[in-house]
């Protein structure tokens, strides 16, 4: 083979070579082009599902939200446990329900204890209402009447009367509304979930007040559903 032969030969592996490298190094960059515009893409869409907004957020399951373990102060003075509201046990259920209901229609409140109750069912950030099972403005009248006649709603009013009887000094007015979103939340667990979830979705901070309280009330309709937990 000549030498003019030879040379063209390596000349064309070489401009082959180069050409190969040119290929891949610009494949690789249509790659990340494409990543960045499709990361971009992403990014800017609406939240669906699980995620709100580029920043997305997260679900809120009802384990996050479901209080359990002993209430503080009076769940031992009192034998009872947040578990021990749950659709896998309804006899237990029915049994803690009547329970906490029996101290409503057992106590009687008046003077400042009375103005206190009327303050944390009916004022506090609009009252707590039981509206899952009744259409009430809240779970008392503006004088401190039953305004709901559901087992929820006594059981309700029971925790609150009972903190504020026995325990006034060691609970505010807004920790016993924050008790009775508690168990509030225990009887309406899936509906309870959903509305955390909009709550989040709407920046609002998570809290049994905000959660359970006529603060926001209404703010799930149509975002949420489920079932209650113990017979209205």
């Amino acid at each position: 083979m000549s030498s003019e032969n030879k040379t063209e030969i390596k000349e064309t592996k070489q401009s082959h070579k180069k050409t190969d490298w040119e290929f891949y190094a610009q494949f690789a960059i249509i790659v990340v082009l494409a990543g960045i515009l499709i990361y971009s893409y992403a990014g800017n869409q609406p939240g669906t599902g699980n995620s709100v907004g580029s920043g997305g957020i997260g679900t809120v399951s009802a384990s996050s939200i479901v209080p359990s373990g002993t209430p503080p102060i009076y769940g031992d003075e009192l034998g009872i446990k947040y578990d021990y509201v749950s659709a896998n046990n309804p006899e237990v259920t029915e049994k803690t329900i009547a329970f906490l209901g029996s101290i409503d229609t057992g106590e009687t409140l008046e003077g400042a204890d009375l103005d206190r109750y009327i303050n944390i069912l009916y004022n506090l950030e609009n009252g707590i209402s039981c509206e899952y099972c009744c259409g009430a403005r809240a779970i008392i009248f503006s004088n401190g009447d039953m305004a709901c006649g559901c087992a929820h709603s006594y059981a309700m009013r029971g925790v609150a009367k009972y903190l504020i009887k026995y325990h006034g000094d060691e609970f505010t007015d807004e920790q016993i509304l924050e008790e009775v979103g508690k168990w509030k939340t225990l009887f309406f667990p899936g509906i309870m979930e959903g509305k955390a979830q909009v709550l989040k979705q709407n920046g609002i901070e998570f809290n049994y007040i905000n959660l359970a309280s006529n603060k926001y009330r209404g703010i799930e309709k149509g975002q949420a559903s489920g079932a209650m937990v113990g017979g209205c």
